[in-house]
């Protein structure tokens, strides 16, 4: 692979689940059960989704018949085969989790870094590039990430990393309105979103009626639907854009529940 652009989000993908390995690393035996702000899900829980897409991952970049088989169990139970999937790893001892999830992070770094220029893997949705692939690995430990660090209460500094974030939500504007019945609308929007370096990242036409503002830490919670929107500063200009910001998501599968606010009165 010499994709720059898929080169450059490997690196921050490894970087991203380095980073958090170093804050589950430090944790005790009894911490891993901790309950998270996701219902029902410990700490254990959120390593073994991780490790278990990753998994999912390296299967669909190594062995397309094989995860085809996988596609079929998903169709099956679409509400509940992600958490079986947490579920099942979560029962394992801690080492062992913990291992699983770095041997499948490493496994699936070295695949997609020797996979052919151009090549596209299947997935749950349309297939991926290596590229859409990292970044969609990448989102999910930034976001099962937070809620790791929201449930032992240790504030995490942002990185430009969240542009990876950023965009994905970007670019999943219409399934989120699909994937609740909803028409999309045909228009694109404006999103300026300010980095954690002070720098605008910007999307779409500059002179679009509806539009979306703010921090792009806050956008990147919302759309992983880690936070609320009452309780982040987000600014839209449009109905349809402000229509956006109540059921934005930048994953794929069912529309999710989302959080609920903590700002008193919202």
């Amino acid at each position: 692979m010499s994709d720059a652009a898929a080169v450059s989000v490997l690196d921050d993908l490894r970087d991203e689940g380095v980073e958090l390995d170093l804050l589950v690393a430090g944790l005790t035996e009894r911490d891993w059960a901790l309950d998270t702000p996701a219902a029902g899900w410990t700490i254990s829980h959120q390593i073994a989704h991780l490790a278990w897409t990753d998994a999912a991952s390296l299967l669909a970049a190594t062995d397309a018949d094989a995860f085809a088989g996988e596609v079929e169990k998903a169709l099956a139970a679409p509400e509940s085969f992600v958490d079986e999937g947490a579920e099942a790893g979560a029962l394992l001892p801690v080492g062992e989790l913990l291992s699983w999830w770095r041997d499948g992070r490493e496994q699936l770094q070295v695949a997609l870094r020797e996979a052919p220029v151009g090549v596209r893997f299947p997935w749950y949705g349309p297939p991926m590039s290596v590229a859409s692939m990292a970044t969609g690995r990448l989102m999910e430990t930034w976001a099962h990430g937070q809620d790791i660090a929201d449930a032992v209460g240790v504030p995490r500094e942002p990185t430009a990393r969240l542009r990876h974030v950023a965009r994905i939500g970007v670019r999943a504007r219409d399934f989120a309105f699909g994937v609740r019945g909803l028409s999309a609308p045909g228009e694109e929007f404006r999103v300026e979103l300010v980095g954690p370096g002070g720098e605008l990242w910007a999307y779409g036409p500059e002179g679009a009626g509806q539009r979306v503002s703010g921090p792009a830490l806050d956008f990147c919670l919302l759309v992983t639907q880690r936070a609320h929107r009452h309780d982040l500063a987000l600014r839209a200009e449009g109905a349809d854009a402000d229509q956006w910001l109540d059921i934005a998501q930048a994953f794929a599968g069912p529309a999710g529940a989302g959080r609920a606010p903590k700002t008193q009165g919202a």
